[in-house]
C-alpha cells in the first residue's frame, strides 16, 4: 500500500469513529492533514474573538516546514492510536 493509500484510508476510518476524540488530539490530527494535503500554512491567523479558527490556525502553524510525506506518516499514526483508542 503506498503512502497515499494509507493515508486516505486512516483519514476515512477517523471520521467514522463511535466516539468523538478529545479536542487536543482533534487539533493534533488537523493540523497533520493540513500539511500533509495543503502543505505550510497559507491563509492570514484568525483574530482573538475567532477561538476555535485560532486554535485550528495554530494547530497548523505548529507543522510548517514539516514536509508531506513526514505529515502523512505521523498522521497515520496518530490516526491508528486515536482509533484504537476510541474505536470504530
Amino acid at each position: 500500500m503506498t503512502l497515499q493509500a494509507e493515508f486516505d484510508q486512516v483519514a476515512g476510518d477517523v471520521k467514522k469513529m463511535k466516539t468523538r476524540p478529545e479536542d487536543q488530539e482533534l487539533l493534533d490530527l488537523y493540523g497533520l492533514y493540513k500539511q500533509a494535503t495543503v502543505g505550510d500554512i497559507n491563509t492570514d491567523k484568525p483574530g482573538v474573538m475567532d477561538l476555535k479558527g485560532k486554535a485550528k490556525w495554530d494547530a497548523w502553524n505548529s507543522r510548517k516546514g514539516m514536509s508531506k510525506d513526514d505529515a502523512m506518516t505521523a498522521y497515520i499514526t496518530l490516526g491508528k492510536e486515536i482509533i484504537n483508542k476510541y474505536g470504530m
